[in-house]
């Protein structure tokens, strides 16, 4: 499989090197040598001993992991930028064909870069994933028993967020057929050489159900807090997979599982906090999330330092800023900044949208992340604001009429940016879920999910600009599985 065996045979020690690199640089590392930087010693092989010769080295590894998920091909940057740009929040104004836009005018084939770099990057996360796993239980005396199910916790949430990501976009979605579809090659066991290639691609379902096993795994095996907020917004803890579940069974269109799952995380009433764990909950100023990064709202992101960046032309801000990067994409006036639901003294407007940048020609721009030209804004994965309104979404769909809960977790997160502009009430069912989706695309707005979200309700990818919309028969309403996959995994098979 060329993602973790050919492709790393290749490009190992290029990629190995920059990822230990990586893990050197994170602020959650206690200890990490010269001689370890230079010649790395974990990641290919569970017969190097000295990967778990040390709580320091299994340590290291953890953190390993996390860079892996984070590089900015993957969930550092371009994850987000790839969700977003495939629906109609933003257009396109460089044509630079090396950031996003074959995703953004939906001309991926199975030989594209962008659908082919990410694959290889998170499906080298999961081969590291499952190296470490299986190196942790073949030393069991290295780390006392609670640390190595932490460890494995910690391990397991990386895994399923990598599947969940990876399934959303490379596969039709759960709702269509209850996950009868094609999904990915699921891949729960190590390889450090070429034999086990071939695999078969699971069902959508069989993805679910993997990422499910793996969360319910993190949330009984996890910390309930870590030992800081850098490190309880950096690494995850109990909460962090609960919170993850509850984006999955919303994706699945299970309703009453996000109820149950947010029930664990939000309470009953306003002010909505977490009452166990880490205490989560909204800021009193949506701004105060993009600049001050380790808030209790904040579950999950990844981080950034000067040290420890995305990558050339991986950073959010590249994407999105004039001034600051590339800005490939402007806000699309006839996306949802153009919709009377955002109002002109919307938090999130007079603070993330902006018009004003010498010789940009007036165009509208997200100023969310806005540092550079090293683009070191940590990339948010997971948001209290989002649980709220997974669950009010849940919450809304199941009840007969209107949702009395539904509506004040919508409004907890509108009147946060917006308090004069709440509802007072809603004429129906239907009314009240389409005020959600639309809070949605507000307030997750440049974060990672509007074409994830369209497909989760089996619409087509709207029309912007130029490019006509993609229906949801069309063969590029989902991502191709690469070329370099199916060449190497002759079990794999294109999608229909």
């Amino acid at each position: 499989m060329k993602n973790h065996t050919s492709y790393l045979s290749t490009n190992r020690r290029m990629f190995l090197k920059a990822a230990l690199l990586s893990v050197c640089l994170l602020p959650v590392v206690t200890s990490c040598s010269e001689e370890e930087l230079l010649e790395p010693k974990p990641l290919t092989s569970l017969a190097d001993v000295e990967a778990f010769s040390n709580p320091d080295r299994v340590l290291a590894q953890v953190n390993g992991l996390y860079s892996s998920v984070k590089n900015g091909q993957f969930l550092g940057g371009r994850y987000f930028i790839y969700v977003d740009v495939r629906g109609e929040e933003f257009l396109n104004v460089s044509n630079n064909g090396v950031t996003a836009l074959q995703t953004w005018n939906h001309t991926n084939n199975s030989g594209s870069n962008e659908p082919t770099n990410l694959w290889n990057q998170a499906y080298l996360a999961i081969n590291r994933i499952n190296l470490f796993l299986e190196g942790l239980d073949a030393n069991p005396t290295v780390v006392d028993a609670a640390l190595a199910s932490q460890y494995k916790g910690e391990a397991r949430f990386l895994r399923a967020l990598t599947y969940l990501s990876m399934v959303q976009l490379y596969a039709q979605p759960y709702t269509k057929d209850n996950g009868a579809s094609l999904g990915l090659p699921l891949r729960l066991k190590g390889e450090v050489g070429t034999g086990n290639n071939d695999l078969v691609r699971s069902s959508v379902a069989d993805v679910y159900k993997q990422v499910l096993e793996d969360l319910n795994f993190a949330e009984q095996n996890l910390a309930a807090t870590n030992t800081s907020a850098a490190l309880n917004t950096t690494r995850a803890h109990k909460n962090t997979a609960i919170a993850l579940k509850t984006r999955a069974y919303l994706a699945m269109g299970r309703y009453a599982d996000v109820v149950t799952e947010a029930a664990k995380i939000v309470s009953a009433t306003a002010p909505y906090r977490a009452a166990t764990g880490v205490a989560h909950q909204l800021q009193a100023s949506v701004s105060t999330v993009f600049t001050n990064y380790t808030t209790t709202e904040s579950i999950l992101s990844m981080p950034m330092s000067s040290n420890d960046l995305p990558g050339t032309q991986n950073g959010l801000a590249s994407y999105y800023m004039p001034i600051v990067g590339i800005g490939d994409y402007s806000l699309n006036p006839n996306g949802i900044i153009g919709n009377a639901a955002f109002t002109a003294t919307d938090a999130r407007r007079t603070s993330f949208v902006k018009n004003d940048f010498t010789g940009d020609a007036g165009r509208i721009r997200l100023t969310k992340f806005p540092t550079g030209p090293q683009h070191t804004d940590y990339v948010p994965v997971i948001r209290y604001a989002e649980v709220l309104l997974n669950l009010a979404e849940a919450k809304a769909r199941l009840a007969a009429g209107v949702d009395a809960d539904a509506l004040a977790l919508l409004n907890a997160v509108r009147g946060r940016s917006a308090p004069t502009a709440v509802y007072a009430t809603m004429a129906s069912k239907t009314a009240l879920v389409d005020a959600i989706l639309l809070e949605r695309r507000i307030e997750l707005l440049g974060e990672g999910f509007r074409s994830n979200d369209l497909l989760r309700q089996n619409l087509p990818l709207p029309a912007k600009a130029n490019i006509q919309a993609v229906t949801v028969a069309a063969s590029v309403y989902i991502w191709p599985i690469p070329q370099g996959e199916l060449n190497v995994n002759k079990l794999a098979v294109p999608n229909p």
